[in-house]
């Protein structure tokens, strides 16, 4: 079809269709369950693949199938449940890598273009806008991702792994989830995401710390939220038997208000510090307890993965 026949926001998706999708792999899974089905892309000149970590979880072998009829065996080179993502390595040359994006520049209402093999619809091409931003994708390990993407642009089974992307071609999330009639989810590529990409293809896995405390978020009085500038803290509602915060004297009904020198408000907060350089470090945990401000010194140690 002519360029002028297309208005600009056609020709904007058919332009980030021709860009992608030779770059978008249909996969087959093939596990002790039986076979399984997702997307995955290109993302280096070496070989490697990203893809949803549910997409790959238990596989014994993996193929990946591109637009050109390119099909090539690959390896799952590290998984990580807790961001749902994995990185593959193929064991042939691949198409040209996707140009990876920001999330962290997206804004609600941008249009974004979904791309992957839905119910086995290889090439598929949807479009939408942002629906919103920062929500949160619980995972099967109980913990959750952070700043997930929301849109519009159809996801269906088979979307998992693929790409979501901007009107300029760079890939800004991963698309990972059907959350229900017209809503769709993707983990976003930002500065994390790349250092756990980075650390799956160098390591084959991600370390993080770990506390061993579960907790519920509650507002604070006006004279403490004015003190701390917050209004609301974690109040610890659990602390797991042998764990740092058992160790460093954290108690059920303390309410953690700074972490590291970090505002604590939510146990996704707590979760985000958490991160490699915190392991075997020494964290300062500041807690409301008994009408006072209590300074306990924990130091968290490397988390176990599943």
């Amino acid at each position: 079809m002519d360029d002028d026949v297309l208005d600009a926001y056609s020709r904007t998706v058919s332009g980030v269709a021709e860009r992608v999708l030779p770059s978008v792999a249909s996969l087959t899974v093939v596990t002790p369950r039986g076979t399984g089905a997702g997307s995955a892309s290109v993302i280096t000149r070496d070989r490697h693949l990203l893809t949803s970590a549910h997409v790959v979880a238990g596989a014994r072998r993996v193929e990946a199938a591109f637009l050109d009829g390119t099909t090539v065996d690959a390896d799952v080179v590290g998984r990580d449940p807790l961001s749902d993502l994995a990185v593959l390595r193929a064991h042939d040359d691949l198409p040209d890598p996707v140009e990876l994006g920001d999330a962290a520049r997206l804004r609600v209402g941008q249009l974004v273009i979904a791309l992957g093999n839905p119910l086995g619809l290889a090439g598929s091409v949807t479009a939408g806008i942002v629906s919103a931003l920062g929500r949160s994708l619980p995972t099967a390990s109980g913990r959750v991702v952070d700043e997930v993407v929301q849109t519009d642009a159809a996801l269906n089974p088979g979307n998992s792994g693929g790409v979501l992307a901007d009107g300029a071609g760079r890939m800004v999330g991963v698309n990972t989830a059907l959350a229900g009639i017209g809503v769709g989810l993707a983990v976003p590529v930002n500065s994390t995401t790349r250092r756990i990409v980075d650390a799956l293809m160098t390591r084959g896995r991600v370390r993080r710390a770990w506390l061993g405390i579960a907790g519920i978020q509650v507002a604070l009085s006006p004279e403490l939220a004015a003190r701390m500038g917050s209004r609301t803290g974690l109040q610890v509602a659990d602390v797991s038997p042998g764990s740092p915060a058992e160790e460093a004297g954290l108690r059920r009904g303390d309410v953690v208000v700074e972490l590291d020198g970090n505002r604590v408000v939510t146990a996704t907060a707590v979760q985000r510090l958490m991160v490699e350089d915190a392991i075997d470090r020494r964290i300062e945990v500041t807690v409301w307890r008994n009408g006072a401000l209590v300074d306990v010194l924990a130091y968290p140690r490397e988390l176990a993965t599943p």
